[in-house]
């Protein structure tokens, strides 16, 4: 989830906890906690981008890191408000339960979490919810908004923090109908066409929940196509992507390139673009692959020109958007 994303649910979680006790500074603390997952991203100031890819949602997201880091934020919070009447386990229960939800919340989206890290290098993604969804961070953001303007004894407070939580949770079962909903369809749609598959997923295209980018395929290629929960019909435009691995011959066995392949959990190709080998990372989706079939993966990474790769996972993502391209998503929306 993004990052405003996150402050503003912390703030209503730390408004929930102690509001009345400790004022404005519990949605501090709630912010903080939302947030500190989030550390990792200065890895990428020493890492090269293959690893930083993996360490980003790696082991900050774990749950070994959340029990070391939850009892330590409680401790400090604890001593830093007394006197006080909040006792060291509601502390611990309150740091606990924001960072939890920063994880859970993590993995709805398609970039993965390490829950298990350093134990396990397996990466949970429902593939749920678009990483920046308007419409979920509604809610949570007029709600924190209103908290900040608002009084510390003023009567409206309870209504905001619940409003933001509330909403956000809502938003967030819809999506899980929405993406239980496709998964059923595209399943019917694969065996129909005879898509032949040994891996697929759906993800939503870019912020909205209604129109899903769907892949699948086996080591040979992948098919992608969209449906929108308000298609009517019983078919999708499969595009076909080979998967090319005899490209990668020359640089297979180079470490980094071992890493993008685990990163991209087997949804890639490569191409050969002029002279540059090129390896894409499906999961992330097309630049405006529901007006371009045939567009670039957002995720596409130069093998052979690592200097240029600083900025890969939602490369060009915006790029070639206007407001005609506007106008398209919600055709496409709207259902074939």
């Amino acid at each position: 989830m993004d990052s405003l994303t996150h402050i503003a649910i912390g703030a209503c979680m730390g408004e929930a906890f102690a509001g009345k006790t400790v004022g404005r500074k519990a949605m501090l603390w709630g912010v903080l906690a939302q947030s500190v997952p989030d550390i990792d991203f200065v890895t990428s100031f020493w890492m090269d981008t293959p690893t930083s890819l993996l360490a980003h949602r790696g082991f900050t997201h774990s749950l070994l890191f959340a029990l070391l880091i939850t009892p330590f934020m409680a401790l400090v919070a604890e001593r830093w408000h007394r006197p006080h009447n909040i006792s060291l386990s509601r502390w611990v229960l309150f740091f606990g339960l924001v960072i939890f939800v920063h994880l859970l919340l993590d993995a709805f989206n398609n970039y993965g979490v390490g829950w298990f890290e350093p134990f396990s290098q397996q990466r949970i993604s429902f593939n749920a919810i678009y990483v920046a969804d308007p419409f979920f961070s509604i809610g949570p953001g007029l709600a924190c908004l209103a908290l900040i303007y608002l009084r510390k004894k003023h009567r409206n407070r309870p209504f905001w923090w619940q409003f933001g939580l509330v909403t956000a949770a809502l938003y967030l079962f819809y999506c899980t109908a929405n993406k239980i909903k496709t998964d059923s369809d595209v399943r019917k749609i694969f065996s129909k066409q005879k898509i032949a598959y040994s891996r697929y997923f759906t993800t939503p295209a870019p912020l909205q929940n209604w129109l899903w980018y769907v892949v699948a395929g086996d080591d040979a290629g992948y098919h992608v196509g969209f449906r929108s929960v308000f298609d009517r019909g019983d078919s999708i435009r499969f595009e076909y992507f080979p998967r090319n691995d005899s490209l990668l011959s020359p640089v297979h066995d180079h470490e980094s390139v071992q890493r993008l392949i685990r990163f991209s959990q087997q949804f890639y190709t490569v191409e050969k673009w002029s002279d540059t080998l090129v390896l894409n990372d499906l999961r992330f989706g097309q630049i405006i692959g529901w007006q371009d079939p045939r567009e670039k993966f957002v995720f596409h990474f130069f093998l052979e020109h690592p200097e240029g790769n600083r900025l890969v996972v939602q490369r060009g993502r915006f790029a070639k958007w206007d407001w005609g391209v506007a106008k398209g998503l919600a055709r496409r929306i709207y259902g074939d």
